[in-house]
């Protein structure tokens, strides 16, 4: 990374990023997962969850909101908004799911990820919902005190099926 003066750009990413979405969410999950996890979950999980052809199909599916976060030329992070299901815990029934917030570790210190998630709050509002929830691993701290930050809280703890 350079030290020039740079601003983040935001974009709706569509199908056509499909390629720079996989290697974007392998490399933050890696940077974000590795040596937490067996290695060959972490690895299992990135071939399966990020492959170019299931996130097409994610960014074909109208009940998906991806925005893309880049740096000059570099995409940095993103997030992934779910209108769907709404978990029993979450008394709102008009809610949306922030299903993914990820940001390069190098660009972690340019706050793109308090971006990221300003605009994921105004697209939630501007299709309507009135609530968002998620979901985070209960050993990542470093996430679950950024969304405490937010003022988010812990409402229910559930387990992770791939």
């Amino acid at each position: 990374m350079t030290n020039e003066k740079s601003a983040v750009a935001m974009r709706t990413a569509t199908v056509a990023d499909a390629d720079l979405l996989s290697e974007l969410s392998a490399t933050s999950f890696h940077q974000a997962f590795d040596g937490s996890s067996k290695q060959e979950n972490v690895d299992d999980y990135v071939r399966t969850a990020f492959n170019p052809a299931q996130l097409a199909a994610e960014l074909g599916d109208p009940k998906c909101t991806f925005l893309l976060a880049e740096w000059g030329e570099q995409a940095v992070g993103y997030f992934k908004l779910i209108a769907g299901e709404v978990p029993e815990c979450v008394t709102d029934r008009n809610a949306v799911e922030l299903s993914r917030i990820y940001v390069r570790q190098e660009f972690i210190a340019q706050k793109i990820g308090a971006t990221l998630m300003q605009k994921a709050l105004d697209e939630a509002r501007a299709q309507g919902f009135t609530t968002i929830f998620l979901g985070v691993w209960e050993h990542n701290y470093r996430a679950q005190a950024f969304y405490h930050k937010w003022g988010f809280a812990r409402q229910k703890q559930h387990i992770w099926q791939k």
